[in-house]
């Protein structure tokens, strides 16, 4: 999974941006470039979605050959969210946040960041420590201009982020295969 989120739109701090990346050898690449290669390693397995110059979002589609972690994106309202992994407590948080049973992963995460979102304040720590299981997800709401990620602290699925040369920030998913 990969979510960039253009300059024009996140402005990390200057003091996010590596030293090396300025005297290294290999230069920071173009978000274009990066999404390229991205897509390029799993050519029929992939889909990506483009928010004009605030954010792109790309998608690997589960395959049992490759990950026993699933995967999953989905949007609601305007709100889009990757999602990898599991949560091994879902059926009761669909049951606290009044959802029904047959909603995923990635859907509960919309509707708890709509619940963060629309009837704050309250603290996103308050909802990701309910969270029990093996998981990183991204939620972009491109309504709001939002962003809202988390990983699940067992070391399940790993998180990497970047700031590529136009200075947009780069974000992506790797689960530890079992």
């Amino acid at each position: 999974m990969l979510a960039i989120f253009h300059e024009a739109f996140a402005h990390p701090p200057e003091e996010l941006n590596s030293p090396a990346s300025y005297s290294g050898t290999k230069k920071p690449k173009v978000p274009q470039e990066t999404l390229r290669e991205f897509l390029s390693h799993y050519p029929h397995n992939t889909f990506s979605m483009n928010f004009g110059h605030a954010a792109v979002l790309a998608y690997v589609r589960p395959d049992q050959h490759i990950s026993v972690h699933q995967r999953q994106f989905c949007g609601l309202d305007d709100i889009y969210c990757l999602f990898v992994g599991s949560l091994y407590n879902l059926c009761s948080l669909n049951k606290q946040y009044g959802l029904s049973k047959g909603t995923n992963e990635a859907m509960f995460v919309i509707e708890a960041y709509k619940t963060l979102r629309d009837r704050g304040p309250y603290p996103a720590d308050q909802v990701v420590k309910d969270l029990d299981g093996t998981f990183a997800f991204v939620v972009y709401d491109s309504k709001v201009g939002s962003v809202f990620a988390a990983l699940g602290s067992d070391g399940g699925v790993k998180l990497y982020w970047g700031i590529a040369a136009d200075g947009s920030v780069g974000v992506c998913f790797i689960a530890k295969e079992v």
